[in-house]
C-alpha cells in the first residue's frame, strides 16, 4: 500500500510510519527541514518538504497515494480540508488522529466516576468545539473511507524518528529538574492510557479493515496522576511525589494543556475496536515507566 503521512517525524506518525514500513508499505511522510528528512529517510520513508499550510502539495500527494493518516494536527481545519477534498468520490482511507481531551473535564486534579464511550459523547466544551467538529468532517466527507482514531494518553518510546509523546515527558522533565515528582492538586484525575505500539498496531488495522465512518477511542487502562507522579518518582529514585497548584502548573506548561492535559479526567472506552481485532498487549503504563526510567542516576 502506498501511504501518505502527516507528522512523519512525529511520535505518533513517525511510529506508525516506521512500522508501516517494517511491515512492507511505501511510505511518503511531510517534514518540515532537512533534518527531520534525515531522521525519516533512516527507517526507509520517503520524505517530503512542505508543511500543513502547502493545501496543493497535501492534495497531490493524497491523491496519489492508496491510504493518508494524518498524524500531524488534530485541529488544522484547511489542511483537512484540503486532504478531503483531494480524495473525494476516490474511496480511499483517510485516518485521522484525535484525542480524548475533546472529553476532558475541569477537575483541578479530582476524580470523576464519568466513563465516555463512542456512543455516548458528551457536548463539547467551546475550547473543543471545533476538534470535534473537525471530527464529524472528517467522518462526513463524501466517497472516503473516514476513519477518526482518538487517542487517550499515549506512552512508550518511539518506533521510529526520535520523538516524545506529550504529557509524561513533561512530568518526568519536571521531576528531573526539581527532584520532586509531582502531580495537580490531589492527583487523583484519572487519564485512559495506551501504548504506542499497541496505537500503531490498530492504525494498520484500521486501514486494513476499518468501515468508512468510524470513530473509535485508542485505550487499553487507565492511571491516576498521582500513581502515575509515584511511578516517576520511584523510577528516579526521589522521595514521595508532592502536590502542585493548578497556578504554579499554568506557569510551567499554560492554561491550556495544565487544564486539559493534566488537571483534567479523560476516561474513554472503546465499544468499536475489539471489532477490528485489537488487542493491545504492551505494558501498562506504570510498568513503562519503570522500565524507562530504571537506568537514571540516583
Amino acid at each position: 500500500m502506498k501511504i501518505f503521512v502527516t507528522g512523519a517525524s512525529g511520535f505518533i506518525g513517525g511510529s506508525f510510519a516506521a512500522e508501516a514500513v517494517r511491515r512492507g508499505h511505501e511510505v511518503r511522510g511531510l517534514v518540515r527541514s532537512a533534518e527531520k528528512a534525515r531522521l525519516c529517510e533512516a527507517f526507509g520513508i520517503v520524505p517530503v518538504h512542505g508543511t500543513l499550510a502547502d493545501h496543493d502539495l497535501l492534495a497531490a500527494e493524497s491523491r496519489g497515494a492508496d491510504a493518508v493518516v494524518n498524524a500531524a494536527s488534530s485541529d488544522d481545519r484547511p489542511a483537512i480540508d484540503a486532504m478531503l477534498a483531494a480524495l473525494a468520490g476516490s474511496g480511499k482511507a483517510l485516518l485521522h488522529t484525535s484525542g480524548s481531551s475533546i472529553v476532558a473535564d475541569h477537575a483541578n486534579g479530582e476524580p470523576s466516576d464519568t466513563v465516555f464511550d463512542e456512543d455516548h459523547l458528551p457536548t463539547p466544551t467551546p475550547k473543543k468545539a471545533a476538534r470535534v467538529a473537525l471530527d464529524q468532517a472528517v467522518l462526513s466527507a463524501p466517497g472516503v473511507r473516514s476513519i477518526v482514531l482518538c487517542n487517550a494518553l499515549v506512552y512508550g518510546d518511539a518506533l521510529g524518528p526520535k520523538a516524545r509523546s506529550v504529557q509524561l515527558p513533561l512530568l518526568i522533565d519536571w521531576a528531573r529538574e526539581t527532584g520532586s515528582a509531582a502531580y495537580i492538586g490531589r492527583g487523583l484525575n484519572r487519564w485512559s492510557t495506551v501504548h504506542i505500539a499497541d496505537v500503531v498496531d490498530l492504525y494498520l488495522l484500521a486501514l486494513e479493515q476499518a468501515p468508512a465512518e468510524t470513530f473509535a477511542f485508542v485505550e487499553s487502562g487507565e492511571a491516576s496522576f498521582r500513581d502515575m507522579a509515584q511511578s516517576i518518582a520511584d523510577g528516579l529514585h526521589l522521595g514521595e511525589p508532592v502536590s502542585i497548584t493548578v497556578g504554579v502548573a499554568e506557569e510551567r506548561w499554560g492554561s491550556a494543556r495544565t487544564r486539559y492535559s493534566l488537571a483534567s479526567n479523560s476516561r474513554v472506552r472503546s465499544v468499536r475496536t475489539p471489532a477490528l481485532g485489537w488487542r493491545p498487549s504492551r505494558p501498562t503504563v506504570h510498568q513503562w515507566i519503570e522500565g524507562h526510567l530504571k537506568s537514571a542516576p540516583r
